[in-house]
């Protein structure tokens, strides 16, 4: 297998395995939407826990955009990293940076 294929077979895992972008906070105020993650009750139960990569991909994407739009990231940004790592499983963010 060429050497992209390995890097973006490797991604798709990060992201196929990725934790909920719930960082467990879990106080509604703001529409509904949660203080730490920004995310509704309905979002979070959707979250797409055995969805492909692709889909997860997504669903964090509209996720970083909206807290990125409420307040600076990085608080979230650094929870859902601590959360990754407490989970044993690599950080899908940083295929973002």
């Amino acid at each position: 297998m060429p050497a992209g294929q390995i890097g973006e077979q490797k991604l798709s895992e990060i992201w196929a395995n990725a934790p909920s972008p719930c960082v467990d906070v879990c106080k509604y105020k703001r529409q509904g939407r949660c203080v730490g993650c920004t995310m509704t009750k309905a979002e979070k139960d959707s979250f797409p826990a055995s969805g492909n990569a692709a889909m997860k991909k997504a669903f964090f994407e509209t996720v970083i955009a909206r807290v990125s739009q409420e307040r600076n990231p990085a608080f979230w940004a650094i929870a859902y990293r601590r959360k990754c790592e407490r989970a044993g499983v690599a950080c899908p963010l940083d295929d973002l940076d």
